[in-house]
């Protein structure tokens, strides 16, 4: 009982990471995820909370209903209107309480709900028909007290300076281009990955967002940003998420591109292959540049990081080999090197460990 035990908490540390926040939509009917496909008229609900009480709402309103209209959905404020979905914001100079909240996933990242954030917050949310999904995104300001931030900046109520603050950062979160991706309208975001030439950032946005929802449309895209050196390592790493048909292209970035960056992006790209599919092909080829003549220490530890998460028993031997020959280098002021022990250390006790339950 205890071998069945200790197996299911191995696998679930293989699997589990690996999930991503497209993950939680399994729990939408097919229908569903066609009304979400067909969103097109948006109803913007936007609450405005100060120490006072409820304040005007309409600058945020209009904020997030101009960010929404930029990449094409039908915006209204009035509830009487016809509307396929509700985007609800709410902003409060002092955040509620709204009880603990999961750890893995979603609750890691830096724009999730935080339960131990107390100060100036908004946060996002939506609902279908009757329905609140579990989507869920947040943004804070740089300071907890509105009070003493506001006396500091000479800037008058505390409650207004917390409202100006809250809307200039829903002015730079690109929470359009992330909804659309929950949503799954790929259309809609190839296009406005077409028309953000300029914007290095959200193109690097969407591209990961492309990856994550393993978008039919996302590979062509992917395999043509790869010729683009401001986007090639976000779509080398995108390119894992989409699953075995990443292989071939990943593996030839590997073993014949100048550029160690994106060579550790492509070795990335890999691991998520191997992790999240099971898929034991990409060992060969990680293997076979783990320990190359001439290659860079940072692809070097993206490989070894790639093949941690694949419990492939073949690995085993030459990552102990790797560890045994740059254990005893001393040098503590060498970041890249203290990053590769790092890695070999979880590598080998990840398969170690596989290697005494199989």
């Amino acid at each position: 009982m205890k071998r069945v035990i200790m197996t299911a908490v191995v696998l679930s540390f293989f699997i589990l990471p690996q999930t991503t926040s497209w993950a939680y939509r399994d729990y939408f009917t097919p229908e569903q995820k066609i009304q979400l496909l067909k969103i097109q008229t948006v109803l913007v609900d936007v609450v405005a909370l100060t120490d006072k009480g409820s304040v005007p709402a309409g600058p945020i309103r209009d904020m997030v209903a101009g960010r929404l209209a930029d990449i094409g959905y039908t915006v209204v404020t009035d509830a009487s209107k016809p509307h396929d979905v509700v985007f609800k914001v709410k902003c409060e100079q002092r955040k509620t309480w709204e009880g603990t909240t999961a750890s893995g996933g979603d609750a890691d990242l830096p724009d999730s709900p935080s339960r131990v954030w107390k100060g100036p917050a908004c946060q996002l949310n939506y609902t279908l028909g009757n329905m609140k999904i579990k989507w869920q995104k947040e943004v804070r300001t740089d300071f907890e007290d509105a009070a003493d931030a506001a006396l500091k900046a000479n800037a008058g109520d505390p409650g207004e300076y917390a409202m100006a603050k809250l809307k200039d950062l829903l002015g730079t979160y690109d929470f359009p281009v992330i909804v659309a991706a929950d949503w799954g309208q790929a259309d809609r975001l190839l296009k406005v990955l077409d028309n953000s030439k300029g914007d290095q950032v959200r193109r690097l946005k969407i591209i990961s967002l492309l990856g994550e929802m393993q978008a039919d449309a996302a590979l062509p895209r992917l395999k043509e940003a790869l010729k683009d050196r401001e986007l090639n390592k976000e779509a080398a790493v995108a390119l894992g998420d989409l699953g075995p048909d990443g292989i071939p292209i990943l593996v030839d970035i590997l073993k014949t591109a100048k550029q160690p960056d994106l060579q550790a992006a492509a070795a990335k790209g890999l691991g998520k292959i191997g992790g999240i599919n099971g898929d034991v092909r990409v060992v060969d080829p990680l293997l076979s540049m783990l320990d190359a003549p001439g290659i860079d220490i940072r692809v070097q530890t993206e490989i070894v990081w790639a093949l941690g998460k694949i419990p492939d028993k073949r690995a085993l031997a030459p990552l102990r080999a790797l560890y045994k020959k740059v254990l005893h280098i001393r040098d503590p002021e060498n970041k890249d090197l203290q990053n590769l022990k790092e890695a070999l250390n979880w590598s080998t006790k990840q398969l170690d460990m596989d290697e005494h339950l199989s």
